[in-house]
């Protein structure tokens, strides 16, 4: 080691080097002269290199500006090399670079330093979380039958007495001379009867749902078809929408005060099913029958032909069936309905179509057998619909009032179909 090199190894003395201003081989960007800062400097320690300990902080902190990597040979090569982090880019870049199990320790909790956990303690906490057990949903008792995976099971066991056939024919033959005599009154003979119809076959549906649990606003639903009806046969069927928004807004309105054991939303369901079915869809028929609507007794003939070709269609369907049915057409909803009988009772449709319509003003035989056709299809849909719905409440008739024929919805539910059909027909053929 030569002379020149022992003064690489003297304590520093703490002194700055100062540079001047007008020396050309000296270049100072952004710093100010030595000289001129050396009041402010603060004095370095000579043993630990740094700022005496009584001197104000600088707010200055170490930065690492390389990362050398670890000898291959070195124990400690996996261990990353230090790195500084400014932004949060630094931070994202080497977040896998650290583990938090490496501050784990084999301590008790209360050694811990603020930096450390215990390893085991977490784990004991996950084993406490995943084996308590969740307590189960539970929801309020409510009156009505429990959920079933086929609603149909145990259903339609509840019997009524055995139907004759003389009798059906004889109470079909007294009620189809009253209907015609009361039409031949005029349209409001006629609308009071469709009122009064409709109320006792909305009933018998009422009565249905209350005899399974279901809790319906029954006095609801009778006014609200009731208005419906008047409504449609003074001011057409635009009051359709605003009475059915009305009956909505009217059933929550019904519920308010129930009791807790009551199931709302099945009350207000059951409601509104038999408003619309038996409401919304008879009350084509009181459409059709206001001379406000169709003038010249037209509609009131249009409604006429529409019960005769449900008639048509139910007689032909029940004595052929009986004569012929083998193959039935939905066993599964109603057994007693056969694939003969449908024909059969297509066949009588669009014989009345053809020769019983037209002897009444205005059809013709081609109205009365386009009409035919369309009702042939529909009338034996709303009788399987009526099937289905006495099948889901386990009933076999809904009423008893009419003798061989059952409740009065057992009769009008093909009509119900019929006449919103009617309607349609009378706009498609430009009938008037």
């Amino acid at each position: 080691m030569t002379s020149d090199d022992s003064d690489l190894f003297d304590a520093p003395t703490g002194e700055v080097p100062v540079a001047s201003a007008s020396d050309p081989r000296v270049t100072i960007t952004g710093a100010d002269i030595a000289a001129e800062a050396a009041d402010v400097i603060s004095s370095v320690d000579p043993e630990t290199l740094l700022p005496h300990w009584t001197d104000a902080p600088t707010g200055q902190v170490p930065i690492v500006v390389a990362r050398e990597a670890a000898d291959a040979v070195d124990p400690w090569a996996n261990i990353p090399a230090p790195a500084w982090r400014e932004g949060e880019a630094d931070w994202v870049a080497h977040e896998e670079q650290f583990d938090a199990s490496l501050l784990a320790v084999e301590k008790d909790a209360d050694d811990l330093r603020p930096w450390e956990f215990a390893s085991e303690s977490t784990a004991a906490d996950e084993e406490v979380l995943d084996e308590s057990p969740r307590p189960e949903p539970t929801r309020a008792l409510r009156t009505r039958r429990p959920h079933r995976a086929n609603p149909l099971e145990g259903r339609a066991v509840r019997q009524s007495p055995s139907r004759s056939v003389s009798v059906a024919t004889l109470t079909g033959v007294v009620l189809a001379a009253a209907v015609l005599f009361i039409f031949s009154l005029g349209a409001l003979a006629t609308a009071v009867l469709v009122l009064v119809v409709l109320t006792l076959a909305a009933g018998e549906v009422f009565a249905g749902f209350r005899s399974v649990g279901a809790h319906p606003a029954t006095i609801l639903g009778l006014v609200g078809i009731v208005t419906l009806g008047v409504s449609v046969y003074e001011k057409g069927l635009g009051a359709v929408g605003v009475v059915t928004a009305l009956m909505v807004m009217f059933s929550f309105v019904w519920y308010l005060n129930a009791e807790a054991m009551i199931d709302v939303v099945d009350g207000v369901g059951a409601t509104l099913f038999a408003f619309a079915w038996v409401g919304v869809l008879g009350s084509f028929a009181l459409y059709m029958i206001s001379p406000h609507n169709i003038g010249h007794r037209h509609g009131l003939a249009y409604t006429v032909g529409a019960v005769l070709l449900t008639v048509a269609n139910d007689s032909g369907a029940l004595f052929i069936g009986r004569w012929l049915g083998k193959r039935p057409l939905n066993a599964r909803l109603s057994p007693n309905k056969t694939i003969e009988g449908s024909v059969g009772g297509t066949i009588l449709t669009l014989l009345v179509g053809v020769v019983v319509l037209p002897q009444i003003h205005p059809w013709t035989a081609t109205h009365g057998l386009e009409c035919a056709i369309a009702l042939a299809v529909v009338v034996p849909m709303g009788d399987l619909f009526e099937s289905m719905f006495k099948r889901t409440l386990g009933v076999k008739d809904l009423g008893h009032l009419l003798p061989g024929h059952g409740g009065m919805i057992d009769r009008v539910d093909g009509l119900l179909f019929a006449l919103p059909t009617m309607y349609f027909m009378t706009h498609l053929l430009s009938l008037s």
